[in-house]
């Protein structure tokens, strides 16, 4: 049963009032990473406490915002009302008395915007990820802040202008307060009633326009509308029944992230985006990639990045954690353990996949649907270079192999080639071209496919270079012109080329 406290109220001149008190007092991330130093900041994200306490030792208003939001504690209430306008704080619901002390209700916790804005987000005691007690609420209604898949997701959306998005699932708000930066319309759903009045405040905290919050499953809640945008961080955990609200999706395996995949087509408007973290299960005597293959409605492109696998003991341990299990009694934790493994063998799971989908809705009669394993570190925000990808994709879908062969192309900056070979060899092995920038990726290439690319400034066109190579070389241009389209679709499709 929840056990979750009222909430402040949504009355946007209250929240501007404490905006206004907060940034008076510098409690913005910048102002955070100062005051606290990057150890003490680092170790806040961890749920380690000690440090941010040792250097908020002082009576400024900054190091009471930050007893008072981020570590929650009870405070004297003149102190306090040095630091933001108490009376309308306390009427608002942004805090409670008990006696003369002073606490918050829940956890606001500083961002920074991708154009340096100061936002706020707003979520339950104990629940932002670094907040004071850590993540680790056994009450279903909890409503969580920003973790490291929250910002993944606001990485890799496309930020272009739209006139209209949707964040369906939307927690503490934080995909719709981004969204609201570039679409003219804003809608947030979610299933907890309580997750919408928090992204209500976190909108109106951050001062960024309102959105249209609908209570409901999936896209239930929105009709038949359409969207340029959808983007979704769901309950994706695979687990047993549905404790918890904001992590577990209800419906059995993977069966809620590949509903929502498979429904976000006909949700979609022509061109639009809609991007998805989500979980898998890797299937005994199955190709994950082609069971996520399966899930890619008609009409769209796809590209879907595995980021993680993780076996299912480690699995099943990850989110007992999350939730606390492994501090309660040994009998019940290794109880709730026994019936995640049950449920893995009972659909024979062998290990979980994490990573990110993205769908763009193109009418293609031949969609491009790209399912690889990417590991590796990228630089992030990746939206641009998510669009990126799907353009190239047009380009290669237009152009046959005579086509491909009269374009012009330029290696993309920050590629650089790599050889790998033995020591004081004359030849390398092989040639690696890697890139800085992006997706960080390397492909090997042979002897042809690096001269190509080092030549490839847009100047000439692909075929004439080939039998510039040719030539030089001693091989048949013909033959040469035959085998070569295949590995620049391949340098081209990964963004080592571009369109000139």
């Amino acid at each position: 049963m929840s056990t979750t406290k009222p909430l402040p109220s949504t009355d946007r001149a209250g929240a501007a009032q404490l905006r206004a008190a907060l940034l008076a007092a510098d409690f913005t991330a910048d102002g955070l990473l100062e005051l606290l130093g990057a150890p003490a900041y680092a170790a806040l994200a961890r749920s380690e406490t000690v440090p941010a306490v040792r250097a908020t030792r002082g009576e400024g208003a900054l190091e009471t915002l930050v007893r008072l939001f981020l570590l929650q504690d009870a405070l004297p209430g003149d102190r306090v009302a040095q630091a933001l306008p108490l009376e309308q704080a306390l009427a608002q619901g942004w805090l409670t008395e008990d006696g003369d002390q002073v606490r918050a209700t829940v956890d606001v916790r500083p961002y920074g915007g991708p154009d340096g804005q100061d936002w706020f987000i707003v979520s339950d005691l104990g629940c932002a990820v670094g907040g004071a007690g850590g993540i680790g609420s056994k009450d279903e209604g909890v409503v969580l802040g920003v973790g490291g898949a929250s910002t993944t997701l606001a990485g890799i959306t496309v930020r272009r202008p739209v006139d209209s998005a949707l964040d369906l699932g939307t927690g503490s708000g934080i995909q719709a307060l981004h969204a609201a930066q570039h679409a003219t319309r804003v809608t947030a759903t979610d299933l907890n009633p309580r997750a919408l009045r928090i992204t209500a405040l976190t909108l109106a905290l951050s001062d960024a326009p309102e959105a249209d919050l609908c209570e409901g499953s999936l896209f239930e809640p929105v009709g038949d509308d359409t969207y340029d945008l959808i983007v979704s961080n769901p309950p994706f955990v695979i687990s047993p029944g549905a404790r918890l609200t904001y992590r577990d999706g209800g419906m059995g395996g993977d069966d809620l992230c590949r509903t929502l995949v498979s429904q976000a087509g006909e949700r979609l408007n022509e061109g639009g985006y809609a991007q998805f973290l989500a979980n898998w299960q890797h299937v005994e005597g199955e190709d994950w990639t082609e069971r996520l293959r399966s899930w890619v409605p008609r009409g769209c492109d796809a590209w879907i990045v595995q980021r993680e696998v993780q076996d299912v003991t480690q699995y099943a341990e990850l989110w007992l954690r999350d939730a606390g299990d492994h501090r309660s009694d040994p009998a019940e934790y290794a109880a709730r353990y026994d019936a995640w493994l049950d449920e893995f063998e009972a659909r024979k799971t062998k290990a979980v996949g994490f990573g990110w989908i993205t769908l763009r809705k193109s009418g293609a009669a031949e969609p491009s649907v790209v399912v690889e394993e990417w590991p590796h570190p990228v630089e992030q925000p990746l939206g641009e270079a998510v669009e990126a990808h799907f353009a190239r994709l047009d380009h290669l879908r237009a152009h046959d192999d005579a086509a491909l062969l009269a374009g012009h192309f330029v290696l993309a900056e920050g590629v650089v080639q790599e050889q790998v070979g033995l020591p004081g060899a004359e030849d390398p092995e092989h040639v690696v071209l890697r890139q800085h920038r992006g997706m960080r990726r390397a492909t090997k290439v042979d002897t042809i496919g690096a001269g190509f690319a080092g030549v490839c400034d847009g100047s000439m066109s692909a075929g004439r270079i080939l039998d510039a190579i040719a030539q030089l070389v001693g091989e048949d241009p013909v033959l040469l012109r035959d085998r070569t389209p295949a590995q620049i679709r391949l340098l081209v499709e990964q963004g080592f080329l571009l369109p000139a």
